[in-house]
């Protein structure tokens, strides 16, 4: 979680993908982006109002990753759904 840290340079963009589903077509068999579900998290705990609905979101995150047949990479699915 180094976006936040006092000594990070600001970042423009930021890769992240629901359910922490994304890849790297460069890396077979890379895990995957920051799950967007844990970004909007970490920005709303330190008082970044993002408006987004993170429980919406999560649920998004579910079910695109069933219909992929994988279990969604976010550590907020894991922390709701445990």
């Amino acid at each position: 979680w180094c976006l936040l840290s006092p000594t990070a340079s600001r970042p423009r963009n930021v890769s992240v993908s629901t359910a922490g589903l994304g890849g790297c077509p460069y890396a077979p068999g890379a895990a995957g982006n920051l799950a967007t579900e844990d970004l909007v998290y970490m920005l709303e705990r330190s008082g970044v109002e993002t408006g987004v609905d993170l429980e919406a979101l999560v649920a998004a995150g579910a079910a695109m990753a069933e219909s992929l047949g994988r279990r969604p990479g976010s550590r907020q699915w894991g922390r709701l759904h445990g």
